[in-house]
């Protein structure tokens, strides 16, 4: 005797649907996060996208005017657009945030590769040298260089790279050191690759993969210190459309005026949130614990 027809045999798209893991989409954590962040990214690129007005045009006669239909995020003292200027200022603060990531991971890479490969001499070296600087908190280490480079976007994404470089090379130095004696590494010797060679295929490769979500959470955390020395005036210089420097232009008026400041930190606070979302929901999918 046959067994009934269930629903499911008689529904095909129904059956299939039914093995359809709901877990293996991103949960909206991660979705929301990249979202916004391809938006952010879209106005950095091509900003005409989202306002056709002219982020450094000034008219004094719409000076403070509060958020409205005419200016979603109202005018600043010089009746400049903030929306506009926010739009703007994404490009400056993504391109700070992104480049000093990049400064601080070159320079922890050869810092990482030069100790764990090196003898233990150059290894300790290495390692005080790192606690020595790990001591200093990452604002203070990037003022002191920010003061020494001068003011620009240049200087400041070289001062917030070197400011971070201790936290990274100190991870970097513990992943070379861990493939250094694994066993992929110890079968390329023995078939006779060059040092080159491991280090390029094996140990570099598989050293920075661990990495991938401190850089994505990373480069929330340079444009919050970048935007903080930005306001402390070390970064572009006004009227410049950077969300740091429209901080410091703003801070006389935050009673008269709060939506000057509001914006742009709510940007820069939405940024770190979304880039360290999706930092730790790579994290979790590196870890296994998500589908």
């Amino acid at each position: 005797m046959t067994s009934p027809m269930t629903l499911s045999d008689a529904l095909p798209g129904r059956a299939i649907a039914s093995h359809i893991r709901i877990g293996r989409l991103p949960p909206a954590s991660a979705v929301i996060p990249c979202l916004f962040l391809v938006l952010l990214i879209l106005a950095a690129i091509e900003p005409r996208l989202f306002t056709a007005a002219n982020p450094l045009a000034i008219a004094p006669r719409e000076a403070f005017q509060p958020p409205g239909p005419a200016h979603l995020f109202g005018t600043d003292q010089s009746g400049r657009d903030i929306f506009t200027r926010v739009i703007y200022g994404a490009r400056q603060s993504l391109l700070l945030g992104v480049g000093a990531v990049a400064v601080s991971m070159t320079l922890a890479i050869a810092l990482g590769l030069i100790g764990g490969l090196g003898g233990r001499i150059t290894q300790r070296a290495v390692g005080w040298t790192l606690d020595v600087l790990f001591s200093f908190p990452t604002l203070i280490l990037a003022l002191l260089f920010a003061s020494h480079l001068g003011n620009g976007i240049g200087p400041l994404i070289i001062a917030t790279g070197i400011g971070n470089v201790p936290g990274y090379a100190r991870m970097v130095l513990g992943q070379v050191v861990s493939a250094r004696h694994a066993g992929y590494v110890e079968a390329a010797r023995a078939l006779g690759h060059s040092p080159a060679r491991i280090i390029r295929r094996h140990i570099l490769p598989n050293a920075m993969r661990p990495l991938i979500v401190t850089v994505t959470m990373g480069i929330g955390q340079a444009i919050v210190w970048s935007s903080a020395l930005s306001f402390l005036g070390l970064g572009a210089k006004p009227p410049a459309a950077e969300w740091g420097t429209m901080l410091s232009m703003g801070r006389d008026f935050v009673q008269r005026a709060w939506w000057v400041t509001f914006f742009p930190g709510l940007f820069i606070v939405l940024t770190t949130l979304s880039t360290t979302m999706v930092g730790r929901y790579l994290q979790r999918r590196l870890e296994g614990r998500l589908p």
